[in-house]
């Protein structure tokens, strides 16, 4: 859904932000909220919701949020981290789309290598069919929230 939103115009890129921050921004709480800082020790480095409202304030966007998963296991914060840590690998290959003029903070935030120190967690944390299926769950959920969002975006002005 996210491949409609065209990245090189103004009025596309700030939809796209505004889908992104829909779900991005609840997600990133509700993972805060759930103690995802026991497990990714480095999380307040990774979190990008300020970089995010920093854009969307530049733009004057005011995104409609939705509903977000709870995490109640560590396998489902996990599962949950996976789909923003990922996000950031696409984001870095999105940014060259966008404007020099508009703001990329969120889409430039953090080190996209961080991504295998993440895997590792993954694998050391993630070792039961039980973990794994919540993990795989809580993914599933998040990308469902995202799903929501960019539907919610696409339907209001691209209908």
């Amino acid at each position: 859904m996210f491949s409609r939103f065209d990245l090189t115009h103004l009025h596309g890129y700030r939809d796209f932000l505004s889908a992104q921050a829909g779900a991005f921004l609840v997600v990133e709480a509700a993972l805060d909220q759930a103690g995802v800082s026991r497990i990714l020790r480095d999380w307040k480095e990774r979190q990008r919701s300020a970089a995010l409202s920093q854009d969307l304030r530049a733009l004057s966007v005011r995104p409609e949020a939705v509903a977000s998963p709870i995490f109640t296991t560590d396998a489902e914060i996990l599962g949950g981290a996976y789909v923003l840590e990922g996000s950031r690998l696409g984001a870095a290959m999105l940014v060259r789309s966008v404007p020099l003029d508009l703001p990329t903070a969120f889409l430039r935030h953090g080190n996209p290598a961080a991504w295998r120190a993440f895997v590792s967690v993954l694998d050391e944390r993630l070792s039961s069919p039980v973990d794994l299926e919540q993990a795989v769950g809580a993914a599933t959920s998040v990308f469902r929230a995202f799903e929501n969002s960019a539907d919610r975006v696409l339907g209001a002005h691209y209908s």
